[in-house]
């Protein structure tokens, strides 16, 4: 085995990666970017290596950095987890070369496995079922539109080396065919540098179920069982199950089988996973499936993998780097009950799921039987915008799947984040969802109804408002008292020899400005917000000091709560009319297109925010002459920072 390990990866999967590594005696070595240099993979490793600056480009995607750090560190192997680089042949290759063990497939696999188009002809000739489609080399518009009606509507047309859902599309009518091929390989060119794309038959009521496999370097290969993945919003995965729900013994061995055909005809070694489309239109029972992909990588679910089968996928990568064998077979690959997975996000599902970076002021994450969490932060640290806000993995294990997701709800229940928006009400609503409960859903269940799950704008929780309101006012009065001294004026009581008054106290929830109600009568302090009272917090509504601030918890949602200062009166509820453009969230300005004195239209695009490896439009709420630039290109810009000032 390895003396030490470097982990080019950060946030969970570098901690949980340390967890086992450390279990086996290795030295851990972490890397970090600037915006890294505390995090908690950095504390819990024993040496670290700065790699650069923040973008990822420049540090976690720098493979003359990463080799630096295996060289300056002495790494005997190096574990990529899973994005950035690792699934990147040229890293695998530049690994080898410094003299370190690169922990994953060997890069003819990786190559043989990147573009969509060379793995499905691989599987082809493997026996292994792909969708129908046009997979070849011909990228015409018109030979691909016409190889479209040969397949038959609706078809996907999907970049040749995308993934995560980034490069494909859905087309639904002939006549919309080549706008929509225009932008995928714009998109395909931008995002992967290959405008190449492949045409194929959109599954309907598809089912996304994927194998783990595992192979040693003497060509022995298992399959670890299934994965369902198809809870999915945007073609971003949320929630992750094994086994598969509802799938059949006789379709699972299928599955099983092929997944094993396909990590043999490349060659593979170590940890991958073979990912299938099920279309489950005519019930699991009468089920096709088909090839889609091959992530020649760890993947972010395999926990669930590891709870049914008692397996430590990690440690075993270990092993197959060390070139010693599996030392089991199929038959020994046991499947005990059932687990499920959910990924708690800094996103706000309220603003069409927008990144919410920032730091975690108060962090409280579940535990108890038949529970794992793989988390990446602490309360204190910073969720930076620059990567995936991925914050944990909640799994829970039972003996059925009714015990499994029953304690997955309790354990959403007792989580809590204060400080970034979360996904966790969106979480809570989804483990009730009746599509969830009865295992009967497919890839668009969300986006069906994404409303019933709470995604998409709510009303101001009042009740919520209103406790914090009162906390903040009790405190406005315990300084009074601290300050005033003894006596009879040192009492904030609220006594008057007149009736209970109310008075108007605005204050601004997440930066919309709203009037509370308070007044003074017999039994104290008392705050209401259109006839709503303020109740005594604990229990369900939680509050968190942020400063001048309170965070206020509930059922999953997240509230900031402060009384205005003068400058807040003039900018709160900027938003379309306003003459001031506020940053929609934490990120990097990369782009201004205009400047002071220019003429602009409302709706246009005046600047790009970078943030969460995403670009997000800047627009003009009004129409008017910039007369203010608040904000310089590539500065990091606060959520709710002001941009830009408008006038007529």
């Amino acid at each position: 085995m390895f003396a030490s390990v470097l982990i080019a990866n950060r946030g969970e999967i570098a901690c949980r990666i340390m967890r086992s590594a450390k279990a086996l005696g290795m030295r851990t070595i972490a890397v970090y970017s600037d915006a890294d240099r505390e995090s908690l993979h950095v504390r819990m490793a024993d040496e670290a290596h700065r790699i650069g600056p923040g973008p990822a480009a420049q540090s976690y995607l720098s493979i003359p950095a990463l080799i630096k750090a295996v060289r300056d560190s002495g790494a005997d192997c190096v574990h990529p987890g899973y994005g950035f680089l690792a699934e990147t042949a040229e890293f695998a290759e530049a690994c080898a070369a410094a003299g370190a063990v690169f922990v994953g497939p060997p890069a003819s696999a990786i190559r043989a496995m990147g573009l969509k188009d060379a793995a499905k002809a691989a599987m082809q000739k493997a026996g292994v079922p792909v969708t129908p489609g046009y997979h070849g080399q011909r990228q015409e518009p018109r030979f691909l539109r016409d190889k479209a009606y040969e397949v038959g509507y609706p078809v996907l047309i999907k970049a040749v080396a995308g993934g995560g859902g980034r490069g494909m599309r859905r087309v639904d009518a002939h006549m919309e065919f080549e706008s929509i091929l225009a932008e995928v390989q714009r998109e395909a060119q931008e995002l992967f540098g290959h405008a190449h794309v492949l045409v194929e038959k959109c599954v309907a009521s598809p089912r996304h179920v994927e194998v783990q496999v595992f192979a040693d370097k003497a060509g022995h290969v298992v399959h670890l069982h299934e994965r369902d993945c198809s809870l999915q919003r945007r073609r971003q995965k949320i929630v992750e199950e094994a086994p598969a729900p509802g799938l059949g013994d006789a379709l699972r061995e299928k599955m099983g089988a092929a997944a094993v055909a396909a990590a043999k005809a490349v060659g593979y070694e170590g940890a991958g996973t073979v990912e299938f489309i099920v279309d489950a239109s005519k019930g699991l029972d009468k089920a096709s499936f088909y090839f889609m992909e091959m992530n020649t990588r760890l993947q972010v679910e395999h926990p669930v993998t590891e709870a049914i089968t008692g397996l430590d996928l990690v440690a075993l990568q270990f092993k197959v780097a060390a070139c010693e064998p599996l030392g089991f077979g199929q038959e020994d690959v046991a499947r005990r009950g059932h687990a499920i997975e959910a990924r708690l996000y800094a996103e706000d599902p309220e603003i069409d799921f927008l990144p919410s970076p920032g730091r975690i002021v108060a962090l409280e994450l579940p535990t108890g039987e038949g529970l794992r969490v793989d988390a990446g932060y602490d309360a204190g640290d910073v969720v930076p915008p620059d990567y995936d806000p991925l914050i944990a993995k909640i799994v829970a294990h039972g003996k059925t799947r009714e015990e499994a997701l029953d304690r997955l709800g309790q354990a959403l229940r007792k989580t809590m984040v204060a400080g970034p928006k979360t996904n966790l009400a969106f979480l809570r609503a989804l483990c009730v969802a009746p599509f969830m409960r009865t295992g009967r859903y497919d890839t668009g269940s969300i986006e069906r109804d994404p409303q019933a799950l709470g995604a998409g704008p709510r009303h101001l929780d009042r009740q919520a408002a209103a406790t914090a309101v009162a906390e903040l006012v009790s405190r406005e009065l315990a300084r009074g008292v601290a300050e005033g001294g003894g006596g009879p004026w040192g009492v904030a009581d609220g006594f008057s020899l007149a009736p209970p008054r109310p008075t108007l106290r605005p204050f601004l929830a997440d930066g919309v400005l709203h009037v509370a109600q308070v007044s003074f009568g017999p039994q104290g302090l008392r705050v209401e917000i259109d006839g709503v009272a303020a109740v005594d917090p604990g229990g369900d509504i939680r509050l968190v000091p942020a400063g001048a601030a309170l965070l206020v918890s509930r059922a999953g949602r997240q509230l900031e709560v402060r009384f205005p200062e003068a400058r807040d009166h003039r900018t709160a509820s900027a938003g379309a009319g306003s003459n001031v453009l506020l940053a929609p969230l934490h990120g990097r300005l990369v782009e201004l297109r205009v400047r002071v004195g220019d003429r602009v239209e409302q709706g246009d695009r005046v600047g790009t925010l970078e943030a969460m490896k995403l670009s997000h439009a800047l627009v003009a709420p009004r129409s008017g002459v910039v007369g203010e630039l608040l904000a310089e290109e590539d500065s990091q810009v606060a959520q709710g920072a002001r941009l830009m000032v408008i006038g007529d």
